[in-house]
């Protein structure tokens, strides 16, 4: 049974998204482990462009089935909304190729709220929330306050549980944020539209993946985000409110004996970050927006310009060690077409050393980059499918990455599209 999890190496929007959609020509099933609607994962086929925050990546292939596992940040209305836009545009969405694990929690309308309204409370100390409820939802699932999918099988005691979880959040809301109440009758609405919407998917999800196992079928497991977001290993506390890493995907996914054998890491061929938090190798002015201008580098949840900069080997190194990659998909090469120089930050400057070690959160905000540069290739590589065609300035830069990252680069990404591929397995 081959089991592989694609997971992010930095800050997310490396594009793992066009990987999934990829590589799932050789999988039975895809699933989203963690992370809710707070990122999108664009992906360009036949079929147009999609900005999928929710589903999988796998939903573009006929007779892949697609999962989302326990460990998700459910949210019904984003879920709904997304369903309906993707199946708009031709793609056929049912119960034999979406599956919902009944264990994961959905994330309910105050959650939003409470987010938005925690940002406006912090002004200029705010975390860079895309405002999507995702860290009350997951401070909620801790507590053990949410609602379990399944639960909305069960109206006998659905109905008072919810109510109970919404005297204690009115009380959040109103005393704390002083902010208008949320009422029964606004959850029965909530109920019988969004919910009642996804119904049909909702499932044993373990069931179907033990069987799974039994039959041989092969697993891709799709993470969101990145290392550097992670709650445990990323810039705490500019991360995301779950685990992002690989180790996670056995846990997210519904059966935790599930274990991915191959880690295939997503590097872009420059840095990009979305939201607030220590950045070190930021370009700013004029050279930063040629380079956000050049790769199209605007969020696909929130449409926000990313901050950009060049190739962070530092962080980069680190993220490989976090994710345990065994290899490396490293995309937008084809962007960095335009420089004559192409810059690295190849090491931090910190209390006046120079190291190669990613420092503890406290201090990324005192390190700075140490800048090498290596020649451009000046041509457009768009159309190059095969290494041996690549420039020899654009190869020698992906070697000197996959050696200073230590670990294999299999996929050379020169564009959005599925074929805009380079093996060099």
């Amino acid at each position: 049974m081959k089991k592989c999890a694609i997971v992010g190496i930095n800050w997310g929007d490396e594009g793992k998204g066009r990987m999934v959609d990829l590589l799932t020509e050789d999988y039975d099933i895809v699933i989203r482990f963690q992370g809710g609607g707070n990122a999108g994962h664009t992906v360009i086929n036949d079929l147009g462009k999609f900005a999928l925050h929710l589903l999988p990546s796998g939903v573009f292939r006929p007779g892949v089935v697609n999962i989302l596992g326990n460990g998700v940040a459910l949210d019904p209305e984003s879920l709904v909304n997304e369903l309906e836009d993707v199946k708009s545009k031709g793609v056929e969405i049912t119960p034999k190729n979406l599956k919902i694990s009944d264990r994961a929690s959905l994330l309910m309308p105050w959650h939003k709220k409470l987010d938005e309204l925690e940002e406006i409370r912090l002004a200029d100390k705010k975390y860079g929330s895309t405002k999507q409820g995702i860290a009350p939802f997951y401070s909620d699932k801790y507590q053990k306050k949410t609602v379990l999918a399944g639960e909305l099988f069960h109206p006998e005691t659905l109905i008072g549980h919810i109510r109970d979880l919404l005297e204690w959040k009115n009380l959040i809301i109103t005393k704390v944020y002083g902010a208008e109440p949320y009422t029964m009758e606004m959850m029965s609405d909530w109920l019988d539209t969004c919910c009642e919407a996804i119904k049909p998917y909702i499932c044993d999800t373990g069931r179907f993946l033990r069987e799974a196992e039994k039959q041989g079928k092969s697993v891709l497991f799709e993470a969101q985000l990145g290392s550097l977001r992670d709650l445990d290993y990323g810039i705490y506390p500019y991360t995301t409110s779950s685990n992002t890493t690989a180790a996670f995907a056995s846990i997210g996914s519904g059966y935790p004996a599930l274990r991915p054998d191959t880690v295939i890491g997503v590097v872009k061929a420059y840095s990009t970050c979305v939201g607030e938090g220590p950045f070190v190798c930021e370009m700013f002015g004029e050279e930063a927006e040629k380079l956000r201008e050049k790769g199209h580098e605007y969020g696909a949840k929130t449409g926000r310009p990313r901050r950009v900069g060049p190739l962070d080997i530092v962080a980069t190194r680190y993220g490989v060690e976090v994710q345990a990659a065994t290899e490396i998909a490293l995309t937008k090469l084809d962007v960095l077409s335009y420089m004559d120089r192409i810059p690295v930050c190849t090491a931090y400057r910190l209390n006046g050393e120079v190291t190669d070690d990613f420092p503890f959160p406290s201090e990324l905000a005192s390190a700075e980059p140490v800048i090498e540069y290596f020649e451009g290739w000046n041509t457009d590589i768009s159309g190059v499918r095969r290494w041996d065609d690549l420039p020899d300035a654009a190869r020698r830069y992906v070697e000197y990455i996959e050696k200073e990252i230590r670990c294999p680069i299999t996929y050379v990404s020169v564009g959005p599209e599925r074929e805009s591929i380079i093996l060099r397995k």
